[in-house]
Order: structure tokens, then C-alpha cells, then sequence
């Protein structure tokens, strides 16, 4: 098995790391091959350029978003993880989905540019098993009371990656990490991210859907 993770924090030896390395542990002990997309280390750009606008109506895909399709291609599981900032994913990450996840590629309305806006959308990316870890700084109480939890994943598991064929989603926050006063709860969070990586791993994991489960929750 080939896991591409999408990592965005600008260090490599703070929490963001530490849980990304505790969620690749069971990946590294089945033997299984990892491909650590490090947006920071690998300097991405993330704002939408005149060739990205180009190749949206219709130009040439830009070399290194190409590049960058090719990764996620090569891959059999998808893993993000990152800081919550503001309620979602940091700039960099966002800006690496809205230039990489392009027209034509990973959507598609009727058979091309032409259509957008008159045919159905047509999901182009295959049903790549993906997980989020979102680290967060808040407890679960103000996700819960304010329901950011539920904005997270209307607008990133359904209308990013379920947008775009990816239904088999799982979301994973790990609160409360700020401060000294909760390293016990630090270290149970690597404990948790080790766990998701062996769930994600399991043969016997249950596919979800999680554009079906979001219509049902608010079919009530």
C-alpha cells in the first residue's frame, strides 16, 4: 500500500509533526510505503496563478500541478494533516486543493469548458480512502457548542473531497493542545493518531459515503 500525506505546518519537530509521525507508525511497521507531501519543505505556492486561470478554461495543466496530479495518482490512501486555523485548513493546504484538485482532472460539468454552468457535474477522481487530522487548539465543548465541527465538514468532506468522488472519508480532530498544562492530553493525542492510522490500515475498515451521511443528517 502506497499513503500519500498532505502536511502543512512550517516546522518538522512541533505537535503538527509529532502527530503525523505517530499516525505513520503502523504504515511503517506493515512495511507500506509513504510519500510525506510537505507543502512548507517543498515551498508550494499556493496562490491561484494566471496559468492555473488559463488551464481552467480550457489552457494547459501547469507543469507542477501535473506533477502534483501524478502523486495522488500514485497513491492507494490519502492522509491530510494539519493546524486548525480559523475553523479549517491552513492557507497553504487549502490553496494546494483549489490549485491542484483542477477541472477536467478531478470534476468535470458535461464533457468540457463549454458546459460548465449548463450540464451536471460528472466526479472525476476515483474513491481514494482519504483521512483528516486537524489538530486543534479549542476543546471539543466550543466545536460542539458553536458547531464548527459540523461547518468543517460540510464544507471540506462533502463539498471538496465528495465534490470530487472522494466519499470515503474520515475526519479526526485532536482538541485542546495549547499549553503546557495539557501535555497529558498531547501525548493522548499521539496515542489517537496512532490508533487512526491502524484503523485506516485494517482490511476490514467499513467504507463510508460520507456525502449520503451528511444528507441524512440533515434530513433529520
Amino acid at each position: 500500500m502506497h499513503l500519500l500525506t498532505v502536511y502543512s505546518h512550517p516546522f518538522t519537530d512541533r505537535y503538527p509533526a509529532a502527530v503525523m509521525n505517530a499516525f505513520h507508525e503502523p504504515f511503517r511497521a506493515a512495511g507500506h510505503t509513504i510519500d510525506v507531501l510537505d507543502l512548507h519543505r517543498e515551498d508550494f505556492d499556493p496562490r491561484f496563478t494566471p496559468e492555473d486561470h488559463a488551464h481552467f478554461w480550457g489552457g494547459p495543466i501547469p507543469d507542477e500541478i501535473a506533477a502534483m496530479h501524478r502523486r495522488v495518482e500514485d497513491a492507494d490512501r490519502m492522509a491530510f494533516v494539519f493546524p486548525v486555523y480559523w475553523w479549517g485548513m491552513p492557507a497553504m493546504m487549502k490553496g494546494w486543493i483549489e490549485r491542484v484538485f483542477t477541472v477536467g482532472w478531478a470534476y468535470q460539468y458535461g464533457k468540457g469548458v463549454e458546459d460548465r454552468g449548463k450540464q451536471p457535474l460528472t466526479s472525476l477522481l476515483g474513491n481514494i480512502p482519504t483521512t483528516l487530522i486537524g489538530i486543534g487548539g479549542s476543546s471539543r465543548r466550543t466545536y460542539d457548542r458553536y458547531g464548527y465541527d459540523d461547518a468543517m465538514r460540510t464544507q471540506i468532506d462533502v463539498g471538496t473531497f465528495a465534490y470530487c468522488g472522494v466519499t470515503d472519508v474520515t475526519r479526526h480532530l485532536i482538541y485542546d493542545v495549547e499549553g503546557e498544562h495539557n501535555s497529558p492530553i498531547r501525548q493522548d493525542g499521539l496515542n489517537q493518531a496512532a490508533e487512526i492510522g491502524r484503523d485506516f490500515l485494517a482490511p476490514d475498515r467499513v467504507i463510508r459515503n460520507v456525502k449520503e451521511e451528511h444528507l441524512r443528517r440533515r434530513a433529520g
